[in-house]
Formats: C-alpha cells, structure tokens, sequence
C-alpha cells in the first residue's frame, strides 16, 4: 500500500513539474510572439507609433524572468533601434520642407538607412536568439 502512495505522488510530481514546463513554454512563446508582431509593425512603414514602443515595452518585460539576459538584451536592442528610427524620420526633411540651420540630411538619412537595414535582417537573427528556448523537437 505504501508503495502505491509513493508511487501515485512520484507520478502527480512528473505532472506538476511538466504542467511548469508547458507554462513556462507558454509565456516564453507569448514574447516571442510578441517580438514578430513588432518586427511586421516597424517593417510596414518604418515608423512604429509611440504607443506601439509602449506597449512593446510593457508586453516584453517578463522576458527579464523567462530568458537568458541574451533575450532581455535583445529586445532592448529592437526596442531602442526602433526608437531611433522613428526619431531619424522625424527629423528627416526633403527638399519641401524647411530644415533647421544644424540639420544634417546625410547623417539623418544614414541612420534611417541603418537601422532599416538592420530591422529587415531581425527575423532570422530572432529565430536563432529564442530556438534553445522554444525548441521543442528534443
């Protein structure tokens, strides 16, 4: 009898321990979900909207408890280059438009350019950064 006791508990601690996994698995998926979402939005027209930057934010944090810092690092990474881009076509002026005495059209251009570039190469960097988490083929 107390065999089968110990043995019915083993087997509620391999469902609980797996029900952690799935959960956690879960909510990693959720951010890495969430981190496409962004790339698609500042690919569309290369101009996120502050409050998609927010809740960006605000919708990655968690990733602080459910990664390596490698992930935190990189999404601080999308999250700043987004904002730099968006502040360069901000700041951007063509012909038309009336510049400021210290604007510099070279230098807007260039990191416009840059992190453009940058931000159409992240998918496939992205996949790599969160495989070893959310690979499940082991």
């Amino acid at each position: 009898m107390l065999a089968i006791a110990v043995y019915i508990a083993w087997q509620q601690w391999k469902v609980n321990e797996r029900k952690l996994e799935f959960d956690q698995y879960e909510r990693r998926l959720r951010i890495y979900e969430r981190m496409v979402t962004f790339l698609r939005l500042v690919l569309r027209d290369f101009k996120p909207e502050i409050n998609d930057l927010q809740a960006f934010s605000i919708d990655t944090a968690e990733a602080d408890f459910l990664f390596g810092p490698e992930i935190s690092q990189y999404l601080s990474e999308l999250y700043h280059g987004a904002w730099r881009l968006r502040n360069a076509t901000d700041e951007y002026r063509d012909f038309t438009q009336r510049a400021s005495p210290d604007y510099d059209h070279n230098k807007v251009v260039k990191e416009i350019t840059t992190q453009e570039e940058w931000f159409t190469n992240q998918f496939g960097v992205a996949k790599e950064k969160f495989k070893k988490y959310l690979d499940i083929s082991r």
